[in-house]
């Protein structure tokens, strides 16, 4: 999460600066799963170019681990669902 929080401090301090609004654009996008000009990210200087680099990379390991998460619960719900399932079908035998 370095480079978002970096990320962050740089759009404080730099509110007015070009790059902070490209940035932002970035950021939102990626929350937002909608569409942005790849060719904003080339107005960029060096190091924000390298910022918003980070911020993928972190975005996309979020992700990976925001999906484990669901996989994870929705295995341990299944997991549940057929264990009672299991305890309901049996009959005790008289």
């Amino acid at each position: 999460m370095l480079g978002i929080k970096k990320a962050r401090k740089f759009i404080e301090a730099n509110p007015d600066h070009p790059s902070s609004a490209v940035l932002s654009e970035l950021v939102v996008a990626l929350e937002s799963e909608s569409p942005m000009a790849i060719t904003n990210l080339y107005k960029l200087g060096y190091d924000e170019f390298k910022l918003a680099l980070e911020i993928l990379e972190e975005w996309r390991l979020d992700r990976y681990y925001t999906s484990k998460v669901r996989l994870l619960d929705l295995s341990v719900q299944l997991s549940e669902m057929k264990r009672q399932g299991d305890g309901s079908e049996v009959q005790p035998s008289a």
